[in-house]
């Protein structure tokens, strides 16, 4: 064998060797090492008897949706503004409006001159749908102001996509006992002047913090 084949042949039992090593320490490895260091979140067996629960932070401006110790979804929202601050404890979650109609609360000075919208008319500032927590005036809402999420930009409410206000109105109508096949959602949501509410059989927790 020549001195070049025998230097190739070294060659091919170093780089072997030097692989084997690497594969020993990547089984060696724990599951957190390659995202150290970053916000991770540990998916968890959804526990099927736990209720569902809504978890919103003033501070964070965000909703989770929870089940058991499995996070569910994670939206951003708007909270109220200086002056009209998101009320803060334990609600109840258990009436929902689609294409809600919206009228300008007669004692706020924000809303003088503002006129009556019905479901879907232009300037109707609550889009898809209102989840109410707080009756009257507190729920959560689709917003044609998308920008404003993240922010503190409300009347106290909490603003939301509307895509995304319509997949939580989904989710809380499926836990809460009121669950509709999927053409229902698509004809509220394409019938934008009917308006429709529910009342939920089983009211779905909704817990703010500061």
């Amino acid at each position: 064998m020549t001195l070049f084949h025998k230097s190739l042949g070294l060659l091919f039992v170093l780089a072997t060797l030097a692989g084997a090593r690497n594969v020993s320490a990547q089984i060696g490895l724990p599951p957190t090492a390659m995202t150290a260091g970053k916000d991770t979140v540990v998916d968890q067996p959804i526990n099927a008897e736990a209720p569902l629960v809504l978890k919103a932070s003033v501070r964070a401006r965000m909703i989770v949706v929870q089940r058991g110790d499995s996070t569910l979804r994670t939206y951003p929202v708007a909270v109220g503004q200086d002056g009209y601050p998101t009320p803060v404890g334990s609600f109840t979650i258990s009436k929902i409006v689609w294409n809600p109609s919206w009228k300008p609360p007669p004692d706020a000075d924000w809303a003088k001159g503002k006129t009556a919208k019905g479901p879907g008319e232009p300037g109707n500032p609550m889009k898809v749908v209102k989840i109410f927590f707080q009756e009257p005036d507190y729920y959560i809402h689709g917003t044609g102001d998308v920008e404003s999420l993240g922010s503190a930009a409300s009347h106290g409410c909490l603003r939301m996509d509307p895509k995304e206000v319509a997949d939580l109105a989904k989710i809380i109508m499926e836990h809460g006992g009121q669950p509709r096949e999927e053409n229902w959602f698509w004809r509220i949501i394409h019938s934008r002047r009917e308006e429709k509410v529910i009342y939920l059989n089983n009211p779905i927790s909704l817990t703010i913090t500061e």
